[in-house]
């Protein structure tokens, strides 16, 4: 919704709807009128109507918008009177001809726009509506519903029929319609496949129509049918044209401008996790702003967010790593979704995208117990660290927890862990190098020397760097060129003191996976930790 052509079609549905809602009143005033004469009359009462809710009543329920705007003074009476505004102006259409629903439609638009003051009324009644009264409305539309009734071949064509009609006048229609305006053939057919989507609005519409007898039980469930199936087709249809428009020439044309940059994206879910991580990217790019990329990704499930709290969640999230990317004097970028599967959404966009490195964060706060405890997702009451007996195989092949894992599993791109235990600044960091498929860390080990101060310790875990020349060069490179800061530890089995002279960890999963396999007494002391995989 916040790119322009979410805006463009959330627009045309507002649009839409409210036109529909106009057709709708004149067709009820003409149904329960009997005439078009007598039709306007009830027509110029409506008018008189609306102007007197838009004119008279709208100003003074903003005048109570803008007082009550806290949870201390939004009272009962003042709620009372929002309420009490919903039921005389349904009950006042029903009286002019036109059905209750039009007032309750009309009484919802003249609502006060002040965003403090809908968010708390929403809050206060929006539990009640979405949990009670609107699975009541779906079931009693159900039982309204009589798919038996459709039981002939006739009837079955009239029905496909009528599906057919609804997706060319609204798929075809707005397709066609965005597409002469100058919208991509891409675009247009997304347009025309979200405006195809029926939903609740056209229950509405059908349950005045039965209510009224212009519809009788047969036409009412092909209608009803028609709805639910042009609302299920939007999330195939969508993903079938991203498929058919998916442009190639781009994305190679912006990974040849990134190849030489190194771009960075962090995923966070605490707000804090988000500065850990900013903290961490900036180890990596800080003298290279010019040729590097940081962008920050918070997705929250959709079933916590509502429409009229989106930006405040938004800018509550991303606060601490905007005031710590300006303390660091770090451009970052800010990406906000709300998702159904966070997991799924965090692999597309990080593979779907030019970037390097995919940095997620494990924080201690959700830990309990030993740190083998907090990576496997368990408490130290069901792991212990010394004697690992019936979770065994599942230590040997699953070491994260499933959400680490999926994303470990799914993401194209190299993928750093980073276990945050509060620690501050780093200063000194070791590298626990396992085998010779350890050595693509090389590269985050430069990258580390070069934009930070930071001295590193490569620990030679199994005792083989002197028999493979690849590695063997990669660190007298790195000792030649950043003398002082890089040094060589061939200590075959660390203990909690020497790790503990370091304020992070750096290890691959794989050697990671080592690690808890062979049950080491000192993870449980280890300072922050990055896991990286390749």
């Amino acid at each position: 919704h916040k790119t322009p052509l979410g805006a463009l079609i959330i627009t045309c549905a507002a649009t839409d709807d409210i036109t529909a809602w106009c057709l709708l009143a004149a067709v009820v005033a003409i149904v329960k009128a009997g005439s078009f004469i007598s039709s306007l009359y009830i027509i110029a009462l409506s008018v008189v109507y609306v102007v007197v809710m838009i004119r008279v009543v709208r100003p003074f329920l903003k005048r109570l918008g803008d007082i009550h705007t806290s949870r201390e003074n939004l009272d009962k009476p003042v709620v009372a009177v929002f309420f009490l505004t919903l039921l005389i102006s349904a009950y006042t259409t029903e009286i002019i001809g036109i059905h209750a629903l039009f007032g309750a439609f009309l009484a919802g638009t003249i609502m006060p726009e002040n965003v403090r003051f809908r968010n708390i009324f929403i809050q206060k009644i929006e539990d009640v509506s979405l949990v009670l009264l609107l699975p009541l409305f779906f079931v009693f539309t159900g039982l309204r519903t009589h798919i038996g009734l459709i039981n002939d071949i006739s009837l079955l064509k009239v029905t496909g029929l009528v599906i057919l009609v609804a997706i060319t006048g609204k798929f075809v229609g707005s397709a066609i319609t965005a597409r002469f305006i100058g919208q991509s053939w891409r675009d247009s057919l997304t347009i025309g496949a979200l405006m195809n989507t029926r939903g609740l609005m056209e229950l509405v519409v059908l349950n005045i129509g039965y209510d009224l007898g212009i519809l009788s039980p047969e036409i009412f469930s092909m209608m009803v049918i028609m709805a639910l199936v042009t609302t299920f087709m939007t999330g195939p249809a969508l993903n079938w044209i991203g498929k058919i428009f998916k442009v190639k020439e781009t994305i190679t044309r912006k990974m040849e401008e990134a190849k030489k940059k190194f771009n960075v994206i962090l995923s966070f879910g605490n707000p804090e996790m988000g500065r850990s991580l900013v903290k961490l990217a900036n180890y990596m790019v800080k003298h290279q702003h010019e040729t590097s990329t940081v962008t920050a990704l918070h997705l929250c499930p959709n079933s916590v967010l509502h429409h009229y709290n989106i930006d405040e969640y938004e800018a509550e999230s991303f606060a601490p790593l905007k005031e710590e990317s300006e303390h660091l004097k770090l451009p970052v970028k800010t990406l906000f979704k709300a998702s159904d599967n966070i997991d799924s959404d965090i692999r597309e966009i990080s593979n779907n995208g030019v970037y390097d490195l995919l940095l997620i964060g494990i924080g201690q706060s959700i830990f309990e117990g030993s740190l083998l405890g907090k990576i496997l997702g368990y408490t130290s009451r069901m792991v212990n660290i010394h004697k690992v007996t019936d979770k065994e195989k599942f230590l040997r092949n699953s070491p994260f927890d499933k959400r680490t894992q999926t994303i470990l599993m799914g993401s194209n791109i190299p993928v750093g862990i980073f276990v945050d235990k509060n620690i501050g600044e780093l200063y000194h960091a070791i590298f626990m190098v396992r085998s010779e498929n350890d050595r693509f860390i090389f590269e985050y080990i430069q990258r580390l020397l070069r934009n930070s101060k930071m001295h590193i310790t490569i620990h030679d875990a199994s005792g083989f760097f002197e028999s493979v020349a690849n590695i063997t060069n990669d660190i007298d490179f790195l000792t030649g060129k950043y003398d002082g800061r890089v040094k060589l530890s061939k200590f075959s089995k660390p203990d909690a003191v020497f790790i503990n002279q370091h304020q992070l960890l750096i290890i691959s999963t794989e050697g990671w996976k080592d690690l808890v396999d062979s049950g080491c007494e000192w993870l449980k002391e280890t300072p922050s930790i990055l896991i990286l995989q390749e």
